[in-house]
């Protein structure tokens, strides 16, 4: 069966993007096409998305078993279940038989799927189990047609730390070797258990979600650094400044960059008291890290919490941010910290809606053809231009054709 992702026709790559693999001081970003262009959003689906881990939703958004969720990556439906055994599942929302999206809205089921337009049904494992009528009149079986070859197509799908990844096209590196650096790089924070100390907290205190008006891209590059801090985030500037933040890049690889901090206090300014992770080192407790995850997962960790937003890309100018908060252990999910976890979620509130002001901003100016891409920082900008090069060698490296910048969009 051939690749979809690797027979489709691929867009066009902007002149321009080549620009971003120089080196920090003598690069250009990349062109504003790639943040403006409808089209180029389907590019960056099956040539970035698709081809490696990519962030698609909550484990603990499906607690019980049985309990199916349809959802989508960039317009590809998927459903998202618990089986019979409590295991995490990810299936192409479709049935086998005349592509009838199998899942219109969440439910949850004992014997199985079954789509409404044939009653072609499917066990939680994603088998064809039934096809009725399928040999004519009470003949639910058809000579030469082999159900076993029928049934639903599986998405590889890993959990981490509660968020769901997903490899659609198949041919990235197992997820245990896509998170190990990250894993590697806070072994000296949590050791290598801290995942499993985690506790998603519920909706009410320890979720949010934010509709910005921008491209996905631009919420990965603010994030990634500290260098806007001083005139952004005053608040949170004036206990931990910019001068106290470090840059974190990737040593093995290329999957992440970001900031850390070595003054993290925001537990105390907040008034917060929370059980901490059991092998954070005492003498590096005001340390944290914040993590942009590629593509669309950015992390942050401190000794007493957890967080991700997670980046849902909606159109080229609108992404969808959902942010949830894991605490450590039982203890701090229950009743007795609802206060002190009501009052992080408002400290992290005040923090991600200070950037949608300046994300979306950095959205309109890509309108102009006065700016081609942009310049970085030598020194502050280190983290947003390795995102921008895992972007463009992804672009470049699949041998897309260019497209020359047309007159009327040059620099002026």
């Amino acid at each position: 069966m051939s690749d979809p992702f690797t027979t489709a026709q691929k867009g066009a790559i902007p002149e321009g993007v080549e620009n971003v693999l120089r080196d920090t001081a003598h690069a250009n970003g990349l062109p504003n096409s790639v943040y403006t262009d409808p089209e180029f959003l389907r590019t960056e689906r099956d040539q970035v998305f698709a081809r490696t881990w990519t962030a698609l939703g909550f484990a603990s958004d499906i607690q019980e078993n049985g309990e199916v969720h349809p959802t989508h990556l960039l317009g590809i439906p998927l459903i998202t279940l618990r089986d019979r055994q409590g295991e995490v599942r990810v299936f192409h929302n479709v049935c086998s038989h005349r592509g009838r999206q199998l899942v219109d809205q969440p439910m949850k089921v004992e014997a199985g799927l079954r789509c409404p337009y044939h009653s072609w049904h499917y066990g939680l494992d994603g088998t064809l189990k039934g096809t009725p009528h399928i040999g004519g009149m009470n003949c639910h079986s058809c000579e030469g047609f082999d159900k076993s070859q029928h049934g639903l197509k599986t998405v590889r799908s890993a959990v981490w730390c509660d968020i769901i990844f997903v490899n659609l096209d198949g041919e990235a590196e197992p997820f245990e070797e896509y998170i190990e650096p990250i894993m590697k790089r806070w072994e000296g924070f949590w050791g290598r258990s801290g995942p499993e100390e985690l506790r998603p907290a519920a909706a009410s205190d320890g979720q949010l979600t934010l509709d910005v008006q921008s491209n996905w891209k631009l919420a990965v590059e603010n994030y990634c650094e500290s260098y806007h801090l001083p005139w952004v985030h005053p608040a949170l500037n004036s206990y931990s400044r910019l001068e106290d933040h470090y840059i974190v890049l990737d040593e093995d690889g290329e999957s992440f960059a970001g900031q850390g901090t070595r003054v993290y206090n925001l537990a105390e300014v907040a008034g917060i008291t929370m059980p901490k992770l059991s092998q954070w080192p005492q003498e590096r407790e005001r340390e944290a890290e914040y993590l942009s995850l590629y593509p669309n997962a950015l992390i942050g960790l401190q000794a007493d919490h957890f967080f991700v937003v997670l980046l849902e890309p909606i159109s080229e100018q609108h992404t969808r941010e959902h942010l949830r908060i894991s605490y450590v252990g039982d203890a701090a999910v229950d009743d007795e910290h609802a206060a002190a976890r009501e009052s992080q979620l408002q400290a992290w509130t005040t923090v991600f809606e200070e950037d949608v002001t300046m994300v979306e901003g950095m959205q309109r100016g890509r309108a102009s053809p006065g700016y081609t891409g942009g310049v970085f920082s030598p020194v502050q900008d280190i983290p947003t231009h390795h995102f921008h090069q895992w972007v463009a060698r992804r672009l470049i490296g699949d041998g897309a054709r260019r497209t020359e910048t047309p007159r009327e969009a040059a620099s002026v």
